[in-house]
């Protein structure tokens, strides 16, 4: 599952640096369009610690970052070998520029990222989504984005995949979708490839 962790490395990289609107209009003979961000001292929240959190928390520990991390059952002897700070839900949400979700979908999980959560984070912040589309609420996350009370969103899961044509994550410019390739790629096709075989 490293390659979920490139795309959410990928995603929150281009958020911060305001990539691909540079791409877009150097391509359309431009030069510049505002200010990236860079990512030292900045804090990097995980919700969930687990398989996918850890090497997600170790790479923004490597470009500098602060991290933190909650999730239902966390404990601070859980993140401390990590050298992860444990905090509350609401200071996950309240203190990180970039918050990456890295949790199993359950009933206690489903629409965990709501209104009220989305409401504790910063105007600047990042919401980056790459694990399942149904623990964040789309509808209070959209209005976030549309609002500028949310600085933007990441997002390679959806509620209907492939994401509908005339859906407003096409239309809006602080979201960065990929359509669910965290998973894809030659090496795990190629895995699956040869168990359908040998199943």
């Amino acid at each position: 599952h490293q390659t979920t962790v490139e795309i959410a490395w990928m995603l929150i990289l281009a958020l911060f640096r305001g990539f691909p609107k540079e791409y877009e209009l150097l391509r359309s003979g431009g030069w510049q369009y505002g200010l990236g961000t860079g990512l030292a001292q900045k804090t990097l929240g995980i919700l969930g610690l687990g398989n996918m959190g850890k090497p997600v928390a170790k790479i923004g520990q490597a470009f500098g970052m602060n991290v933190i991390a909650w999730s239902p059952n966390l404990t601070p002897e859980r993140t401390e070998p990590y050298d992860v700070e444990c905090v509350s839900k609401e200071n996950l949400f309240s203190r990180s520029d970039a918050l990456s979700i890295h949790i199993p979908h359950t009933d206690k999980t489903e629409g965990l990222v709501d209104g009220n959560a989305l409401s504790l984070m910063k105007p600047t912040a990042f919401l980056i989504n790459t694990s399942r589309p149904k623990i964040v609420d789309e509808l209070a996350l959209i209005k976030a984005l549309e609002n500028g009370a949310l600085g933007g969103a990441g997002l390679d899961v959806f509620g209907i995949e492939p994401l509908p044509r005339d859906h407003i994550y096409r239309r809006l410019n602080n979201v960065i979708a990929t359509p669910h390739i965290g998973f894809v790629t030659e090496e795990n096709y190629e895995i699956f490839f040869y168990e359908s075989i040998e199943n």
